[in-house]
């Protein structure tokens, strides 16, 4: 698999995404349904939204793995959060897990009326291998 970047400026640096990816060839495509802050029991947390983000993260990464795919090759990844204001301060956890795994996705940020139950944010991945 290959991929190319795209992009035609460089203010989206500092937000951790690209404006595009191409892919080339891939062997496979995996679409990750949105993870969130649920339990291995099936519960959902009722936790802040800094440790709703790190068990979304550690959700997608279980899946993914799961998989056979990786981290690294997250093409797309869409955020839903309930409320923007709770997300911007914990934005450096979700920076540095994309930085980790040297991940060049495409991204957007959606705020959204609400999740399931009580859910503060939702990260939905397209992988490539």
């Amino acid at each position: 698999m290959e991929t190319r970047i795209i992009n035609p400026w460089q203010w989206q640096d500092q937000l951790s995404y690209v404006q595009a990816v191409e892919v080339i060839q891939p062997v496979g495509t995996l679409y990750v349904s949105g993870q969130a802050a649920v339990h291995a029991d099936g519960h959902s947390s009722t936790d802040d939204m800094q440790t709703q983000l790190l068990l979304a993260i550690q959700n997608l990464e279980q899946v993914i793995s799961e998989a056979g795919y990786e981290c690294k090759n997250i093409v797309r990844l869409t955020i839903y959060t309930t409320s923007h204001e709770e997300f911007w301060p914990n934005f450096p956890i979700f920076q540095n897990w994309i930085a980790k795994h040297e991940i060049k996705q495409a991204t957007t940020l959606l705020e959204v009326k609400s999740l399931n139950e009580t859910l503060k944010v939702e990260l939905e991945a397209t992988v490539v291998k």
